[in-house]
């Protein structure tokens, strides 16, 4: 964790960006809709994280992410739109779909979450957000994170003068870690003396020590007005506080420039986080992470049935060195010439090679420039793949094997599936028969050792988009509040009963709308219409769920 990557959603002008970057983490993408925010972001990042605009990895609409496009990465960081949430919002929580749905922007947070599934996240938000809706808006946040998302949950209110800055500003903090456990440790850090005081901000007598919160709106009351909050009394005379102020009381360096007027400027540091509070909240939160990165590498490694399938399947190869082409029963197919392997290729990490001579292997790095040559036979043959097999199917759960772990030291390098998402295969292998020679050809791989293997796992990559038609903008605000714990088929049910249909626009992914259509030019529009069959109707089996929609007709 001395070198991580994080991203940077609902950036604003970067003050997560900055904490973290100093405490040696890379942007690798950031997400702001704002277009004087975007400006300024720009404006003071594009020198030190050129890639981050180069690539076009600096998003606006939140709502446009394909979270399995998202490059890999440590933390999510994220100062969520707090309007919904705050007493100066209309208290709407997630029911706010005026606009722009800001109630639902966390959804998105959570669908990326469960994507990506980083090592930690680091939310921020009004203080408010605790008490809104009498509680259950919070506990709705904390329910998914810990019991959908398998996240640990930890919040703080934290004041932005409890961390060195001389500003109140209460914000609520939430951290969690995805391999925490139940024996959770985390805490946030002790509270920390002021760095400066106002007098300090303001380079003369001040008669606050400690400064108002700053906010977007209001300005301009008396400053007498129990609502007054940028007016100050500075050496005996009335000042109102201006951008200079500001940026050093939520800790920005001075360094750091503003391209718009300094009404925006405002604007801007008035929705920004305190970088000094989240800089000491991140550095707990990074050294705690380190606490539990050692644990887990300590902890025996493991893996469920499927998973040791992956790696059982990768050695039965090294051993083989051949597949044998069969039928669905597993009844070998004579008909056709079986493949020699000629090369396999480390799950999920390219870099790590095996060419197959004989009974040696020849394992290359490429990452390091390293190649050694190693004998098969020495730690591996059907007897040692029967045990193995054994060994699975006896398993429960999550287990471990260390009979794996002999074998990869033996093999002298690491077996383990990498973490490269953007590799659809389980496997690649060199292939050649008589008619056919592929060197990196790659291979799924379907496990019978334990329950039946699924032919799709649900996630980004089959997401069916469809076009809700015959409805007036008012009832989708409607169905999008509707926020019950079967909310996706309540809301089906709503836009049938208010007389809309659906229009089946296409599938998220290109690979997975091409693939389908491999199979059949109709197959992405009778699956779209299977999935709309089993949520109005509940006609899970699929012979049914199939009659019933050739029934109502599809197009030919």
């Amino acid at each position: 964790m001395n070198d991580f990557k994080f991203i940077d959603l609902f950036s604003g002008i970067g003050g997560f960006h900055i904490a973290m970057e100093s405490l040696g983490g890379e942007c690798v993408f950031a997400s702001e809709i704002d277009l004087f925010a975007r400006k300024t972001y720009k404006y003071n990042f594009k020198k030190t994280n050129p890639k981050l605009f180069n690539k076009n990895l600096f998003n606006d609409d939140i709502r446009k992410i394909n979270p399995i496009e998202l490059p890999d990465f440590d933390i999510l960081c994220a100062g969520f739109s707090c309007q919904p949430f705050s007493q100066a919002g209309h208290k709407r929580g997630f029911n706010d779909t005026h606009k722009s749905e800001r109630g639902n922007l966390f959804f998105n947070i959570v669908e990326i979450l469960e994507s990506k599934k980083p090592q930690a996240f680091f939310l921020e938000n009004v203080r408010g957000i605790v008490n809104h809706d009498n509680g259950n808006t919070f506990k709705i946040i904390r329910e998914i994170i810990e019991n959908e998302l398998g996240y640990s949950f930890h919040y703080q209110i934290v004041k932005a003068s409890d961390y060195g800055l001389p500003q109140l500003r209460p914000r609520t903090f939430m951290i969690g870690f995805k391999n925490e456990g139940v024996l959770s440790s985390f805490s946030f850090p002790p509270k920390i003396p002021l760095k400066f005081n106002m007098s300090a901000v303001w380079k003369g007598e001040c008669s606050r020590e400690i400064g108002f919160t700053l906010r977007v709106g209001g300005r301009g009351s008396n400053i007498n007005d129990r609502r007054n909050w940028d007016s100050y009394l500075v050496d005996g005379e009335v000042k109102k506080i201006m951008p200079e102020q500001a940026r050093k009381m939520q800790g920005f360096p001075e360094n750091f420039e503003f391209p718009v007027t300094n009404t925006q400027a405002m604007k801007q540091l008035g929705n920004s986080v305190a970088i000094d509070a989240i800089k000491v909240c991140g550095k707990a939160m990074i050294d705690h992470l380190k606490i539990l990165i050692n644990r887990g590498e300590n902890r025996a490694n493991t893996k469920n049935k499927g998973e040791w399938t992956e790696l059982y399947s990768f050695l039965k190869v090294l051993n083989d060195k051949k597949l044998i082409l069969a039928d669905k029963d597993l009844n070998i197919n004579n008909n056709f010439d079986c493949f020699n392997v000629t090369k396999v290729t480390t799950l999920n990490i390219k870099e790590s090679s095996y060419l197959l001579e004989d009974d040696f292997i020849l394992v290359k790095n490429e990452a390091i420039g390293s190649e050694k040559k190693i004998q098969v036979s020495d730690f591996l043959n059907s007897d040692v793949l029967k045990n193995l097999v054994s060994l699975i199917k006896s398993g429960s759960k999550t287990f471990s094997i260390p009979d794996f772990d002999l074998i990869a030291n033996k093999l002298g390098v690491s077996i383990a599936k990498g973490g490269n998402s953007n590799q659809k295969s389980d496997i690649i292998l060199g292939i050649t028969n008589k008619e056919i020679s592929k060197d990196n050809e790659g291979f799924g791989i379907k496990s019978y050792l334990g329950s039946k293997p699924t032919l799709l796992n649900a996630s980004g990559n089959t997401n069916f988009i469809f076009e809700i038609l015959g409805l007036k903008p008012e009832e989708i605000d409607n169905i999008n509040s509707i926020n019950t714990r079967t909310k996706l088929k309540d809301r089906i049910k709503k836009i049938h009963h208010l007389g809309g249909y659906f229009k089946f626009n296409k599938i998220e992914t290109e690979s997975m709308e091409y693939n389908l259509s491999m199979v059949d030019s109709l197959m992405p529009e009778i699956m779209s219409k299977m999935l709309l069959e089993f949520f109005l109707n509940r006609t899970n089996r699929i012979s049914s769920n199939l009659e019933s929609i050739f029934n109502k007709g599809l197009p030919t």
